[in-house]
């Protein structure tokens, strides 16, 4: 059984369904993700009707403890990307 789709995967299957060449698709599924991540950066939120939200959040610089070692380290500031999907999409999964 197949976990992971690659972006190879989604590429074959633009040009598959659309029929453009694989670079157009290629492309394609480039710029989309690259709008989703310029809004991301500039607004903090994306939403995508019938498909969820992308927020993205910070978190703040604490201290952690390396379970093996139990040394403790600070983990530094950093964003974070969180989804929450629409109730379209939940009720697709959910057939």
């Amino acid at each position: 059984m197949r976990i992971n789709l690659t972006k190879k995967d989604i590429v074959n299957s633009l040009y598959m369904q659309i029929g453009y060449s694989k670079k157009i698709s290629e492309n394609l599924f480039e710029d989309i993700f690259e709008i989703i991540l310029d809004n991301l950066k500039r607004y903090k939120m994306v939403k995508i009707a019938k498909f969820g939200t992308f927020i993205l959040r910070e978190k703040k610089s604490r201290i952690g403890r390396n379970p093996k070692t139990k040394e403790k380290k600070l983990i530094s500031q950093r964003k974070v990307v969180l989804f929450k999907p629409s109730r379209e999409l939940k009720n697709k999964v959910n057939f």
